[in-house]
């Protein structure tokens, strides 16, 4: 796989992009227009997502739930036992779905912007695809197509030679 020796210009105002903000962060300035709403939000996101995808929040979650099942009788099943449970897991499971989002959302960009640095310096790939997750239905549909027939002649030539080698060892 050959290298080119400069960077595309693309890649090259990438990483000036990524400068200019790497400086602003440091110097205190807010990359967004929510005044750093979006910042606090990330970042909580990412704590609180580290953190219950650990083993103890697992145990602690499944602690509180014997806890409570345990207090049934000292309640009398009553249904304000039961709309404690029933309350308290569904804002947990509203709360999870916006950091799991935010989560999933990270890491798909994060992603996408290492496949399409592998993209643009490869010098023989097609600099088309580095931006795939721009495109419409449409678009990506009929790009899945080309290069299902693309792939399909790649494997009739591949399977051509091993019936060609496979013909000369015998």
């Amino acid at each position: 796989m050959a290298r080119t020796k400069s960077k595309p210009k693309v890649v090259a105002a990438a990483n000036a992009v990524a400068k200019q903000d790497a400086k602003a962060s440091k110097a205190g300035g807010r990359h967004d227009d929510n005044g750093g709403w979006s910042e606090l939000f990330s970042r909580t996101a990412c704590v609180v997502a580290h953190w219950m995808g650990k083993p103890v929040s697992f145990l602690i979650a499944t602690a509180l739930v014997i806890i409570w099942a345990l207090t049934g009788p000292l309640f009398g099943y009553s249904d304000t036992w039961q709309l404690v449970i029933n309350t308290s897991t569904t804002i947990v499971t509203f709360l999870m779905v916006f950091l799991i989002q935010n989560t999933q959302n990270r890491d798909t960009m994060a992603l996408q912007l290492k496949l399409s640095e592998l993209i643009l310096v490869m010098s023989e790939a097609e600099n088309r695809f580095a931006n795939a997750e721009d495109l419409t239905e449409e678009e990506l549909e009929r790009l899945h197509k080309e290069l299902q027939s693309r792939a399909q002649t790649t494997l009739g030539a591949l399977d051509r030679r091993r019936a060609e080698q496979a013909k000369k060892a015998s």
